[in-house]
């Protein structure tokens, strides 16, 4: 059962989109390991009702032998894709349909990680050498959901990084995989001599390789990832692409997403401060609480959203010093908020 075309988003956002019909590729929040779990992904969806939120690389291993689930999520996350790891397409389709059972909206394969330890598994930036292995990978996917399946790759690998390469491996997966959506990190990957946070930051940005790839597939839908920290940058990259997907700003200076729906959606609600999304956490903080859950585990993901501000390092060490603590409560928020200078309109 293939699932149906995703179409440019640029034409159709600010009509099915926002309909939540498919999720929108204009913007989104990556994948990012030990950061984007379900507790900043609540947070995050309070700064942006249509932003389209990724949970953390999971492997094919943890979802079928691992004893937890690694499949949980709060309702309120949508819409919502699951990024796998894989390379085998039997686990990766049974997995992709776990996906779509639970609810998701959207099933991403990671091609774009550089890891060791990924690479050893198969999987990740090194499959980019073997796009015969993705497209049995993509289709098997594709076979079993009717859900999009996407795929977030890099502009290249090692020495295989010339322009012809990239086209080769995008037109070999889009042709014989069908698949018709990617995100694509505008830098190469080192697999040998770089690690994971290197290959972040050393190998340059080349933004104009993914315009170009654009120009080339214009049939496909793609977004650009790298490097990419304020609206006024995403409002520029989609002149000439679907998307852009932001990742560490978007952790660490959460609240640049507080206008991203007006901007890219045509929202006409109002802009949220920041007082009222930190607010807002409260009864969410107190249900996961009652669950079970520590305060650390939520609250570390708010410490960026007074970045800049005046206050905000008194509100990062009140919680850094207090929610790890036992019995920690909504109280140590409160009292962190009670750092930001009450005059300020934030």
């Amino acid at each position: 059962m293939p699932n149906s075309a995703v179409a440019n988003c640029d034409d159709l956002h600010s009509e099915q989109t926002l309909k939540g019909e498919f999720p929108s590729c204009r913007f989104s929040v990556a994948p990012m390991l030990d950061w984007t779990d379900r507790h900043c992904r609540y947070f995050h969806r309070l700064l942006s009702e249509h932003a389209l939120l990724y949970t953390e690389m999971v492997t094919t291993g943890a979802i079928i032998h691992g004893k937890g689930d690694y499949l949980a999520y709060n309702d309120e996350e949508h819409p919502l894709a699951l990024q796998l790891g894989g390379s085998n397409p039997a686990d990766l389709a049974h997995c992709a349909k776990l996906a779509q059972e639970r609810g998701y909206d959207e099933v991403n394969l990671n091609v774009g990680c550089p890891s060791d330890r990924v690479q050893n598994g198969r999987f990740g930036a090194c499959l980019m050498g073997e796009a015969e292995l993705v497209v049995q990978c993509v289709s098997a996917m594709r076979e079993v959901v009717d859900i999009p399946v996407t795929v977030k790759t890099r502009i290249g690998i090692d020495e295989q990084d010339s322009y012809q390469f990239l086209t080769d491996f995008i037109g070999t997966v889009s042709e014989k995989g069908g698949c018709d959506n990617f995100t694509i990190h505008a830098r190469k990957a080192w697999l040998k001599g770089l690690s994971p946070k290197e290959n972040r930051e050393i190998p340059p940005l080349d933004y104009p390789r993914v315009y170009q790839l654009k120009q080339d597939f214009p049939h496909l839908t793609m977004a650009v990832n790298g490097g990419v920290k304020t609206l006024a940058e995403i409002e520029a990259h989609l002149m000439h692409l679907d998307g852009a997907m932001v990742g560490r700003e978007a952790y660490q200076n959460p609240y640049m997403m507080a206008e991203l729906d007006q901007r890219l959606f045509g929202s006409n609600k109002p802009v949220k401060k920041r007082r009222e999304v930190v607010e807002a956490m409260y009864p969410y903080i107190e249900r996961q609480l009652a669950d079970g859950s520590y305060l650390g585990h939520i609250t570390r993901h708010m410490l960026g959203l007074f970045q800049n501000m005046p206050g905000a390092r008194q509100w990062r060490r009140h919680i850094s010093e207090n929610a790890h603590k036992p019995g920690a409560g909504l109280e140590v928020l409160q009292q962190a908020l009670d750092k930001i200078p009450a005059h300020l309109d934030v």
